[in-house]
């Protein structure tokens, strides 16, 4: 019997992913600057934050910065000599998102990139092999995104994909396009020999896919 739930979720962020004042100001600022309000929950954000410590934390790649929420936690699990490139398409976007990791104190080991993922991957080999690769942007650049990661993550390395869930439409609207290409993406992961892979459930759910 599945019990997980939305007060189960708040006990989680209670308990081990509440924000400090830091992050919830850079929620704030993400707002006020009329960006979508579309970050992951603290609680995925802790979760991030450790798979980047897990994985040792030395080169880390975000595609999808929007104001760089997710961002803080990753860098927070950074190792103190690690480093995290996040690509973001936006101006406007990677603006805020500077201006927020120079808030939390880690634009030291914090690289914002500009520019349409599709054509900046390709320059970030030069950083590879990377130990932790986190996808958050549009979905249907999730395949792509997905081949590009799992040649430059390390044997142990991670690939992490957000919105597993297709924002609850696998569940509450299955044949939807949105349900439809996210779930053939996580078939498409999971049948890969590549990789081990499950989905983290919490919030709209993560894909995590382990190099072997």
């Amino acid at each position: 019997m599945t019990i997980y739930n939305d007060a189960l979720s708040a006990y989680i962020t209670n308990v081990f992913a509440a924000e400090d004042d830091i992050l919830r100001q850079i929620r704030a600022n993400i707002e006020a600057a009329g960006l979508p309000m579309i970050t992951i929950r603290p609680e995925e954000g802790r979760f991030l934050q450790l798979l980047a410590r897990i994985t040792g934390g030395q080169r880390v790649l975000e595609i999808g910065t929007l104001g760089g929420y997710s961002g803080t936690w990753l860098a927070r699990g950074l190792a103190p000599d690690g480093r995290l490139w996040t690509l973001e398409k936006s101006s406007k976007h990677a603006e805020v998102a500077r201006a927020n990791f120079a808030l939390a104190g880690v634009s030291g080991q914090v690289e914002v990139v500009e520019g349409d993922a599709h054509q900046v991957l390709p320059k970030m080999s030069v950083h590879a092999p990377f130990d932790l690769v986190f996808i958050d942007a549009e979905k249907e650049g999730y395949a792509d995104y997905y081949a590009w990661a799992v040649e430059h993550v390390r044997q142990g390395g991670v690939i992490a994909a957000h919105n597993a869930f297709a924002q609850g439409r696998l569940a509450s609207d299955p044949e939807s396009e949105a349900a439809r290409n996210m779930d053939a993406f996580n078939r498409m992961v999971g049948a890969d020999p590549r990789v081990q892979a499950t989905v983290f459930p919490a919030g709209d759910g993560t894909l995590i896919a382990v190099r072997v």
